[in-house]
């Protein structure tokens, strides 16, 4: 007899600890306004940013912003190419998250590897011998999760890069 109340006692318990889900409602026009709101915020981030430096960037229609402080005298970059450069990643605090070290080089083909596509867009304003300032929205950086290492969520980026050879 005991067993039994213990065994009713359980279960009835168990049926008691049942959460009701609350109904989470969040419409399309909800997303939309956050989005607007999130690209704002990170757009007076990005122009703070730009008032301490001297730095003459101009501006894509997706947002990226360029500035190429070092001619060289190459070919221009274009899609399907390999690009080999030299670079270094910050946030714009002027934390270093990634860098090539000295000697070494990366290699990626143009719009054709996961490479952010600020930067593919930012290596096909630039000639071989270039070296850029690349700043880069989060939409077109790491976006809403950051890189899961380094970058975190939402955060635009600075690129320093050099372009120093393409081939075909």
């Amino acid at each position: 007899m005991f067993n039994f109340l213990l065994f009713t006692s359980l279960l009835l318990s168990s049926c008691q600890e049942k959460k009701q889900e609350k109904e989470i409602k969040w419409t399309k026009e909800q997303s939309v306004t956050w989005n607007k709101n999130m690209a704002l915020e990170e757009e007076l981030q990005i122009n703070l940013f730009l008032s301490k430096k001297d730095w003459k960037m101009q501006k894509t229609g997706s947002g990226l912003r360029y500035y190429i402080y070092k001619n060289g005298n190459g070919k221009i970059a274009s899609e399907g190419q390999e690009a080999k450069i030299k670079y270094s990643i910050r946030l714009l605090d002027g934390k270093l998250c990634y860098q090539t070290e000295n000697g070494e080089t990366f290699m990626f083909q143009i719009d054709k590897s996961e490479i952010e596509s600020g930067v593919q867009e930012g290596i096909k304003k630039m000639k071989v011998g270039d070296k850029a300032k690349l700043i880069i929205p989060s939409h077109i950086a790491h976006g809403l999760v950051g890189d899961l290492d380094k970058i975190p969520p939402l955060s635009p980026i600075v690129v320093d890069v050099e372009l120093l050879e393409l081939k075909p």
